[in-house]
């Protein structure tokens, strides 16, 4: 029972400042307290430069009519395109691959490399596991990009099964984007 009995008893680590008791907010039951909760405030403005703003147009009855305004410099028209849901699937299953087999790769690397130390095959440098997770998933973290630029951008056109082609092509066609909206 002494040992529960010390447990309780926190030491003192700076005598001079007294204890003052804290209370978490939500155990605290006066009356006089604020009920506080917490609100989003934060309205999506998309990807683009310019910002949309609803503005109110007409009244009827309980429904509000909104309509999108473009704050932006560019007029009235939206200059994001949407992505076909094919091509968008596409990119998907492409950054997976190109992510998903270097991470693998690496991560069996390195269980191999602890497999073969444990099992006293062979004394493995420290720099091989670490240059090989280097390699691996510093390839992953190339998939992504890879993944995106690889894949056709035509829904018509399934493209290739590494998609260098379309790796090409998409470099200049999206650089040729960037410098018309600058």
């Amino acid at each position: 029972m002494k040992a529960l009995f010390c447990l309780e008893q926190t030491p003192r680590l700076f005598p001079w400042k007294p204890r003052s008791q804290m209370l978490h907010p939500t155990t605290m039951k006066e009356p006089n307290l604020p009920n506080r909760s917490w609100k989003v405030h934060a309205k999506a403005k998309g990807f683009s430069g310019a910002q949309a703003k609803l503005q109110k147009e007409k009244t009827t009855g309980e429904e509000t009519v909104q309509r999108n305004v473009s704050g932006g410099s560019s007029g009235g028209d939206n200059d994001d395109d949407k992505i076909p849901d094919v091509v968008l699937n596409r990119m998907i299953v492409r950054i997976l691959f190109y992510v998903g087999a270097p991470l693998a790769t690496g991560l069996v690397l390195l269980q191999g490399f602890g497999v073969i130390k444990e099992q006293h095959w062979w004394n493995v440098p420290v720099w091989l596991p670490f240059l090989t997770t280097f390699l691996t998933f510093g390839a992953s973290t190339v998939g992504i990009a890879y993944g995106t630029l690889s894949t056709s951008w035509n829904p018509d056109e399934k493209g290739s099964l590494l998609g260098i082609e379309e790796a090409q092509k998409n470099w200049v066609e999206m650089w040729k984007d960037d410098e018309t909206n600058r």
